[in-house]
């Protein structure tokens, strides 16, 4: 039976909350008129948040179960 586990590491998580965040904020600029610069504004967000994925190593965080009979 496989010890791993499908939920993640805490450090993963900050990852994708950022990149979460820079969603709601660009979603948050496009609904608001649009305004290009807030809209910007989360584009730059999610980035960040994909270097910090990388840095972490998040597709690490991947378990591959037995296959099942």
């Amino acid at each position: 039976m496989s010890s791993g586990s499908h939920a993640g590491r805490p450090k993963s998580w900050v990852a994708v909350t950022i990149i979460f965040i820079g969603f709601a904020i660009g979603g948050a600029g496009l609904v608001m008129g649009p305004s290009w610069v807030v809209f910007g504004v989360g584009a730059a967000v999610i980035a960040l948040g994909g270097i910090a994925a990388l840095a972490v190593d998040i597709m690490s965080d991947v378990v591959v179960d037995d296959p099942r009979a």
